[in-house]
């Protein structure tokens, strides 16, 4: 069973990854936005701040514990989060099979779509 450090250390990886897209790159696709991860699984939420220097300020909160409502939200549980942060699971099909539900504005969406 996946646990929710796994699920931190995927979202370290997940930062470590966009680290190592080139620095003209992040610059031109990453605007800094407040991002949630519910692990529905879990009854977890990530909240962070995704930055051109990965994903920081990264905390936890129980699913029920209200909080400021993010620019980017994110839904999944915690094997499918583990398993594209690992790229064994192809985001696009995450999101058309319903295994990933993203909420943004089209503009984020088609930022975020050169990072993943």
């Amino acid at each position: 069973m996946t646990s929710v450090e796994d699920c931190r250390r995927a979202i370290d990886r997940v930062s470590e990854r966009i680290m190592e897209v080139d620095e003209a790159d992040r610059r031109k696709h990453i605007v800094e936005r407040t991002v949630s991860v519910t692990v529905s699984d879990l009854d977890t939420v990530f909240d962070m701040r995704l930055t051109g220097t990965g994903l920081r300020d990264v905390s936890t909160r129980a699913a029920g514990d209200p909080a400021g409502r993010a620019q980017v939200r994110l839904t999944a549980t915690a094997d499918d989060l583990v398993a594209l942060a690992e790229d064994r699971l192809d985001a696009a099909k995450a999101m058309l099979s319903g295994r990933l539900k993203i909420e943004a504005s089209f503009t984020d969406l088609m930022r975020m779509r050169k990072l993943l």
